[in-house]
């Protein structure tokens, strides 16, 4: 049986590997519930975006009314937004609903390096939506985007998330796989402390769709009644097992394998 309803905010991947596709196959092998408001529908292979058709304004925040209204979400995560006035609608909407906890991955530009999101996105997700989100989950080109800091090594990171906090974020999941090393740390960093997650840093080119993945399944044990550490914990070895588990698609930056099963509190393995 299913728990913990999540309502996914994000763009259409045609290739499957990122956006509501890969946030879909997340939430289910997680337990949880997913609905969705699809902002943008991508045309996108492991090779790139080569297009994009934004959802009107009125279409996103009406997918979020009646979700909500009829199902209902224990959380509430948001990835690509696109526009400026896409992000508007979907503030808008969520006042709406203050009390369902949000997980934004601030998704500007996709792996393959091609952008996500106009240029006005990220004053928007400052102004509008990171005050309204209980954890925010960047990479090292987004934060830096998000904080206008240049981040070369962990300490910069960390330094660097703590902008978003003093921007109105709970939390920040900061993920540190952008820089160099045999090892990945990614920080979860509340005003009360930092918290480091190391793990080993796994040579694939096989990595389409990582922060899509991370930040649906935090906001799918947010949604179970996980706390933050916890929810954050499963998710970053959920993403781990996924990468190296990843089934070779693709010429460019490939999928990762979403069909797995727990064999252990924090281990998992692909569904066979």
């Amino acid at each position: 049986m299913t728990q913990g309803r999540v309502l996914i905010i994000a763009g259409s991947d045609s290739g499957g590997g990122a956006g509501i596709q890969a946030d879909i196959k997340t939430v289910t092998a997680l337990g949880g519930y997913a609905a969705t408001a699809v902002t943008a529908i991508t045309v996108q292979d492991t090779n790139g975006v080569h297009a994009v058709d934004a959802v009107s304004d009125d279409t996103i925040r009406q997918q979020i009314d009646v979700v909500i209204g009829d199902i209902g979400a224990d959380c509430i995560k948001i990835g690509m937004i696109g526009t400026r006035r896409a992000g508007e609608a979907i503030a808008r909407a969520l006042k709406g609903w203050p009390s369902i906890p949000v997980v934004l991955d601030p998704v500007l530009v996709a792996t393959s390096g091609d952008s996500l999101g106009d240029s006005d996105v990220a004053d928007l997700l400052k102004a509008k939506l990171i005050p309204r989100a209980a954890v925010v989950s960047p990479n090292v080109p987004e934060l830096e985007a998000l904080s206008g800091e240049t981040i070369t090594n962990e300490a910069g990171l960390a330094n660097a998330a703590r902008a978003l906090l003093k921007a109105g974020a709970h939390a920040v999941l900061a993920k540190g796989g952008h820089l160099a090393g045999p090892t990945v740390t990614d920080f979860l960093i509340t005003a009360a402390e930092t918290v480091p997650f190391t793990h080993e840093r796994l040579d694939t080119r096989h990595t389409h769709g990582t922060g899509c993945t991370l930040a649906s399944a935090v906001a799918a044990g947010l949604a179970q009644g996980m706390d933050l550490y916890d929810a954050t914990e499963r998710a970053i070895h959920y993403v781990e097992a996924a990468i190296r588990f990843a089934p070779g698609f693709g010429t460019g930056h490939g999928p990762l394998c979403h069909a797995l099963t727990r064999d252990g509190s924090n281990t998992f393995k692909p569904i066979s």
